[in-house]
């Protein structure tokens, strides 16, 4: 109906949607039938003419079909070129090192692509993905629901964050809980974080000298560039080595029970990522892990003290 007000014969139209006249003319008589009216005038000699109500049909049929293509460029399409919203969360301390990457990189590769994000803790990402808000979310893998689906994006261990001229920072060896249980630290405040390290000092029954508990990671690395005490991060790539107030910052190794952990894409079990969410991960699985082997390439050089 969509393409008749555009050809005097139904031969013309049947030629322009590849199909037979015949096919056309039983399409038509069956719309008619449901439409329990006539919708075109076709007669031998004279071609096709849309009635009134023919016309009203027409125009009705041509808003579907655009807006069912307007719907099918939000999918990927069979030559491979990816369309429409992606919508990702970034837990906040690893937001400044995955995000920046992630919006240089990824959207010119596919240019057809809207990427959004949402910065925060397990406490906002997590129902944020259960309630269709987000596609898929970076987080580390911590104390995470077993209704999650996870992909590994890339293999981390937590360290220790130290002023370059603190006493534990010339330590050629990875530092242990018991040199640091008695310093005063700098907690990173934050679920699940928090919890987390609390229990590696609670494992070999430890208690924190913690001053300061903050909400921003940013803060954290200030304090400590101040020397005011010491932070825990996980291992994240291109740790920057100056705090914002331009600071130097030291990082080193944690022995165990420094458990290795992961930061994962998760995403709600009983979904099914897009082919273009999916993309972005594997881009940020892709660039992350370069960056990382990059990173522990540079940490394994003689003189480094981060090993």
């Amino acid at each position: 109906m969509a393409e008749l007000p555009e050809h005097d014969t139904l031969g013309s139209a049947a030629s322009e949607l590849h199909i037979s006249e015949s096919a056309l003319s039983q399409a038509l008589n069956t719309i008619e039938r449901l439409a329990g009216e006539q919708l075109c005038l076709r007669r031998k000699a004279h071609g096709i003419t849309m009635t009134a109500s023919g016309r009203y049909f027409s125009s009705l049929a041509r808003k579907i079909v655009a807006e069912v293509e307007d719907l099918n460029a939000t999918f990927p399409h069979r030559e491979g070129v990816l369309r429409g919203p992606v919508r990702f969360g970034c837990f906040a301390s690893l937001s400044p090192h995955l995000i920046p990457a992630i919006m240089e990189g990824f959207p010119p590769l596919h240019p057809q692509v809207q990427v959004s994000v949402q910065v925060g803790t397990h406490d906002d990402l997590i129902p944020a993905l259960n309630s269709g808000e987000l596609d898929v979310a970076f987080v580390y893998d911590l104390m995470l629901p077993p209704d999650l689906r996870k992909q590994v994006v890339y293999e981390t261990e937590m360290q220790v964050l130290l002023h370059p001229q603190h006493p534990l920072a010339a330590l050629e060896r990875p530092l242990e809980l018991r040199d640091l249980v008695d310093e005063p630290m700098i907690m990173y405040e934050s679920t699940p974080s928090t919890d987390y390290v609390l229990q590696l000092f609670a494992a070999q029954g430890l208690d924190p000298h913690i001053i300061a508990s903050l909400p921003q990671m940013i803060l954290v690395s200030a304090m400590v560039g101040r020397g005011l005490g010491y932070g825990m991060l996980m291992e994240r790539p291109n740790n920057a080595q100056l705090s914002l107030e331009g600071r130097a910052l030291a990082f080193r190794r944690l022995s165990p029970p420094n458990y290795p952990n992961s930061v994962v894409a998760i995403s709600p079990r009983h979904t099914t990522l897009s082919p273009r969410v999916q993309a972005l991960v594997d881009y940020a699985t892709d660039l992350m892990g370069q960056a990382m082997a990059e990173q522990r390439a540079l940490a394994e050089l003689p003189g480094s003290r981060s090993r």
